[in-house]
């Protein structure tokens, strides 16, 4: 009898695929538009890649945001207006073409989605009357509400891929840390048991075809989810 596949293993939420949230400081989120705060520490998080300033706000409560370079602790967290000496937030609309940006909104006010690994920036490139256009670190260009906000500047921590990692142990414990799935094996280089791309005789490639769109998902692992099959009918 085969074994759960991969992708079925993972769905039911076992504590091998399960992320150690526990060991999280929090959520990092972009504060509200009427709220100012102050940097009181630098911490690490094993969740993100970036280092996250503790924040106090002037309504006395605590927060995490993603750091940025050369802010430290004891600056202040701009929402209002634009100042050189603090972190910034401000909506899209506010900041100037051509500046680096960071963890931007997808809509407005859902304290950030994009652009949040460390050492990575973003760059605005036109601003329209009812959209700005952003190019990603990806160099994507993507489309933005005015209202959406943003961090002036570049999240901390870059370098961090530039350090090689010499062995396979060191690779499993940074995988290991965040509960990441690691090494991925590829279907074709699997026993037969555990996936159905997998065999000892032969390495072939070309297994995927189309499948039923009825299949359940272990019957669809691999295979090509056609939108229509057969000859097209005048």
């Amino acid at each position: 009898m085969g074994k759960r596949l991969i992708q079925q293993a993972r769905g039911k939420g076992g504590p091998t695929y399960r992320a150690p949230s526990f060991r999280y400081k929090g959520k990092s989120k972009l504060p509200r538009k009427d709220v100012t705060g102050k940097i009181v520490d630098i911490v690490r998080c094993p969740g993100h890649s970036a280092p996250l300033f503790e924040v106090r706000y002037d309504d006395n409560t605590k927060g995490y945001l993603v750091a940025s370079d050369n802010v430290r602790v004891g600056d202040t967290i701009s929402t209002q207006q634009v100042n050189p000496d603090s972190l910034n937030v401000t909506e899209l609309k506010n900041i100037p073409e051509g500046a680096s940006i960071f963890n931007v909104e997808a809509t407005p006010n859902d304290g950030g989605k994009f652009v949040r690994a460390g050492g990575t920036s973003a760059r605005v490139i036109t601003k329209l009357k009812d959209k700005v256009i952003v190019e990603l670190p990806s160099k994507k260009q993507k489309v933005f509400h005015p209202d959406c906000r943003a961090s002036i500047g570049i999240v901390a921590g870059g370098g961090r891929v530039e350090k090689p990692i010499l062995k396979a142990g060191k690779k499993y414990y940074k995988m290991k840390a965040k509960n990441k799935l690691w090494p991925i094996v590829s279907g074709t280089a699997q026993n037969a048991v555990d996936h159905p791309f997998g065999n000892k005789r032969s390495s072939r490639k070309s297994k995927a075809r189309p499948t039923s769109k009825n299949a359940p998902p272990g019957r669809k692992v691999g295979m090509i989810g056609a939108r229509r099959t057969g000859r097209k009918k005048k």
